[in-house]
């Protein structure tokens, strides 16, 4: 893979996927000193990319050319395999990159879809890197993301200086997929725990009990979990919990509910017996299906509440 003779980093990035994450991740890798050429089907990210100086090209197709590194920020499995086959007569990514490219997704997709864009990669004689993130736009925007990797070794040491540029803590997790695996898993145990973690503090009030007195209790018990001490879903203990901007994201509860139909359909698919993990899916769709869209996925507080009767 070329370098830059001025900055040794690797050669061309085609940042492909410029949205509320996408956008602040390029950005980060240019201050880096990364050569970045974008793309985005979406005019206001074109634009809000090009304000904060990341080139732009006219097509996917144009942005891949020549580059040694071809990273996608895409909304679903579909739209990563569709990028890579091409739709519509148009040319596939991996028929326009170069011999050996570095194809680095950073998309949270199924487990499966991450595994056969991989195998559609190699099998086209390039390179083939799962990559997705945890810590939301604050977390994009401060280059402090956690990177989940599924990689072989030697591709894993290969993107992990670029990681380095976006993200705080970059874990190796194992081969294709398994990047895409271990996000599914943390965020089943997110999306349960926070759920858990409402239904407790509503029990509490009902009871008499004030926020921080339970919070004084269970962040030093056995219920202490990172739903409770740090995305608290009730004002007042944590401070900087959105629960404290009237539940502004953070990460949405239109995110959540994606991520838990993604462990979903990997519980299906592995033939896990995963009640918990079923019943939190079917909660954050019905708290997504209206207003909890666009909300902190700790709202879904307000939503329990509501059916509790005030």
């Amino acid at each position: 893979m070329s370098e830059n003779a001025s900055t040794g980093t690797a050669g061309t990035i085609a940042f492909l996927g410029l949205g509320h994450m996408g956008g602040p991740m390029a950005v980060n890798l240019i201050k880096a000193g990364h050569t970045v050429v974008g793309f985005d089907p979406v005019p206001a990210a074109v634009e809000a990319a090009k304000e904060h100086g990341v080139p732009m090209a006219g097509s996917a197709a144009e942005a891949v050319e020549g580059a040694a590194v071809v990273l996608t920020m895409l909304p679903s499995g579909k739209h990563v395999l569709d990028a890579y086959r091409g739709v519509d007569g148009g040319p596939g990514l991996l028929s326009v990159a170069a011999p050996d490219t570095m194809f680095l997704d950073c998309s949270t997709i199924n487990v499966d879809e991450a595994r056969e864009a991989a195998a559609l990669a190699v099998e086209a004689g390039h390179r083939s890197v799962d990559a997705p993130v945890s810590g939301g736009v604050v977390g994009a925007e401060a280059g402090t993301l956690t990177f989940m990797v599924g990689a072989l070794p030697e591709d894993f040491d290969t993107v992990k200086p670029i990681l380095e540029h976006m993200g705080k803590r970059i874990v190796h997790c194992g081969d294709h997929g398994a990047g895409q695996a271990a996000k599914v898993c943390n965020n089943m145990i997110l999306g349960v725990s926070m759920i858990a973690v409402s239904e407790a503090f509503v029990l509490g009030e009902k009871l008499g009990l004030t926020h921080q007195a339970l919070f004084d209790v269970a962040s030093n018990a056995s219920g202490q979990c990172w739903a409770l001490t740090t995305n608290c879903p009730v004002p007042g203990p944590v401070p900087t919990s959105p629960a404290n901007r009237d539940y502004q994201p953070g990460f949405a509860g239109a995110l959540m509910a994606k991520d838990l139909r993604l462990a979903v359909n990997a519980l299906e698919s592995t033939g896990v017996e995963g009640r918990m993990g079923h019943l939190a899916s079917e909660i954050y769709d019905a708290f997504a299906a209206g207003e909890g869209a666009a909300r902190d996925f700790s709202g879904i507080i307000t939503d329990i509440r509501d059916k509790s009767g005030k």
